[in-house]
C-alpha cells in the first residue's frame, strides 16, 4: 500500500499479463470450507518494491466476489487497507456471504496473509435489468491522449498519459487539486470479472498526488522521506453496460485534505464519453515519525 503511483521498475516491467494473471484468483482447495480463494502476490525480489499496492487485493476480491456469484454483475467494492501485504507470501480471500437473493448479493471479502487479516472489502453484485431512466457525467473537457504527456510508470501493455503533468511526483509541479490521467490497455480483457478489476487497480495509483498537487513543496517524491503517505480506503463503482475499447479517461479531484488526511473523489470515462466507473479514496498524509521507528518495515503502509 505505497503511496507511488506504480508498483513497476524500469529494471524488471510488468507486463499486463502478469497483472490480470494475479488478478485471476483461483479456489483454495484447502479442506476449510467453500467460499475461498487464493492470490498471488508476485515475485520476492523482482524489483525494488516488496509491497503490494492495496488496488491489486482489491482487484482480487472483486474476481472472487464473482466467482462466488454466478451469473450476477459486481457493481461496487468499497476496500479498507488496514495492514500492508507483502510480496511473496499468497493471500486467502474468505468471501463471507451477508446476502444472497435472486438479483441481488452482499458479501464481505477479508484478504488475510501469514494468518494475519489485512484488507475487508464489501462487495455488492446484481442483475442488471433495463433503464427506467438514464444519464451520466459528461467527460471532461481536458486535452486528449495526443496532446498529453507520457507518464513513466512503464508496463508492457499499458499506455499512461497526464495532462498538463509533466512529473506527477514532483513538489515544484503546482495546480488545481485534480488529475487527468489517460489509459490505454493492450489487450481488453473480454471477461468482465477481469475488466473490473483492471478499472478498479489504477483508482488508487494517483489520489494523493492529486491532492499534493495543489501545495508548493510537497510531492509524491518524498514519501516516506519527509511525509508519512499511504491509501487507507478505496471504493469504485461500475456502470452498466460494462465495456470500452481505446483510451480511458481517469479524472481525480481531491476535495478536501486535513487532520492527517487526504479525500479524492473520481471518474472513469471512455474516449467516446462515456462513463464506465465512479471511485473514491482516502489517503494519509502525516508527519513522519522521528521516534519509535522500530516497526519491521514489511508492516509498515
Amino acid at each position: 500500500m505505497t503511496t507511488h503511483p506504480a508498483p513497476e521498475t524500469t529494471e524488471t516491467p510488468w507486463t499486463l499479463a502478469t497483472l490480470l494473471d494475479l488478478f485471476d484468483v483461483a479456489p483454495d482447495v484447502a479442506p476449510d470450507g467453500p467460499d475461498r480463494f487464493v492470490g498471488q502476490t508476485g515475485v520476492v525480489g523482482a524489483d525494488e518494491r516488496q509491497v503490494v499496492e492495496g488496488t491489486q487485493v482489491l482487484a482480487q476480491a472483486i474476481v472472487a466476489a464473482a466467482r462466488r456469484f454466478e451469473g450476477k454483475s459486481v457493481r461496487s467494492a468499497s476496500a479498507v487497507f488496514a495492514r500492508a501485504v507483502v510480496v511473496g507470501p499468497p493471500v486467502e480471500l474468505t468471501v463471507d456471504v451477508v446476502s444472497e437473493g435472486r438479483t441481488t448479493a452482499t458479501a464481505v471479502v477479508s484478504a488475510t496473509q501469514n494468518g494475519k487479516r489485512c484488507i475487508t472489502v464489501t462487495v455488492f453484485a446484481d442483475v442488471p435489468s433495463g433503464d427506467v431512466i438514464r444519464h451520466h457525467l459528461p467527460i471532461p473537457r481536458v486535452a486528449g491522449p495526443a496532446d498529453a504527456h507520457p507518464a513513466d510508470m512503464p508496463m508492457t501493455g499499458r499506455q499512461i498519459r497526464l495532462v498538463d503533468v509533466v512529473d506527477v511526483n514532483s513538489p515544484d509541479e503546482v495546480g488545481p487539486p485534480e488529475l487527468h490521467a489517460w489509459l490505454h490497455y493492450d489487450p481488453v480483457p473480454t471477461r468482465d470479472d477481469l475488466a473490473k478489476a483492471l478499472i478498479a487497480y489504477f483508482t488508487g495509483h494517483l489520489g494523493i498526488s492529486t491532492t499534493m498537487r495543489a501545495h508548493a513543496g510537497i510531492g509524491t517524491s518524498q514519501a516516506h522521506l519527509t511525509v508519512s503517505t499511504a491509501p487507507m480506503t478505496s471504493g469504485v463503482s461500475f456502470h452498466e453496460p460494462f465495456a470500452w475499447s481505446d483510451w480511458l479517461l481517469y479524472t481525480h479531484e481531491s476535495t478536501q485534505v486535513g487532520a492527517g488526511m487526504s479525500y479524492v473523489r473520481g471518474t472513469v470515462h471512455t474516449e467516446s464519453g462515456e462513463l464506465v466507473a465512479s471511485f473514491t479514496q482516502d489517503g494519509m498524509i502525516r508527519p513522519l515519525r522521528t521516534t519509535d521507528t522500530s516497526i519491521d518495515a514489511a508492516a509498515r503502509l
